[in-house]
C-alpha cells in the first residue's frame, strides 16, 4: 500500500488533504510573507542605486516605484487573507451540502498541524 493510499484512508476529504496542507503550510505563507518581502527589497535597492547616482530625476522615479512596489505588497499580503476569508465563507455558504461542509472541513483540517 502505498502513501497516497494510507492518505486517503486516514482522512474523511478524498486524498486532498496532503493538496491542501501544501496550499496552506506552503504556497499561502511564500505568497502572504515572502512576495512582499522581496518587492520592498527590490524598491528599497532601486532607491538606493538612484542615491548613489545622484540624480535627482532618477531620485524621483525610483521612490515613484518604491511607493508602487510598497502598495503592491500590501495588496499581495491582503489578498492571502482575503483569499483565506473566501474559502472559509464559500465553504459553509450551503450547510445543506454534505460536499460542501467536508470541503470546509477538510480546508480547516489543513491548517491544524
Amino acid at each position: 500500500m502505498d502513501l497516497f493510499q494510507i492518505a486517503t484512508l486516514n482522512d474523511s476529504c478524498g486524498g486532498l488533504l496532503p493538496i491542501f496542507r501544501v496550499i496552506r503550510q506552503g504556497i499561502f505563507p511564500i505568497i502572504w510573507i515572502g512576495i512582499p518581502i522581496v518587492l520592498i527589497l527590490m524598491g528599497t535597492i532601486d532607491l538606493g542605486k538612484a542615491v548613489l547616482a545622484s540624480d535627482d530625476k532618477e531620485i524621483k522615479a525610483a521612490q515613484g516605484r518604491l511607493i508602487k512596489r510598497i502598495l503592491y505588497a500590501v495588496v499581495i499580503f491582503f489578498m492571502a487573507t482575503i483569499v483565506g476569508l473566501v474559502m472559509d465563507i464559500v465553504g459553509t455558504a450551503n450547510d445543506d451540502s454534505v460536499a460542501q461542509s467536508n470541503w470546509a472541513a477538510c480546508w480547516k483540517k489543513a491548517a491544524e498541524d
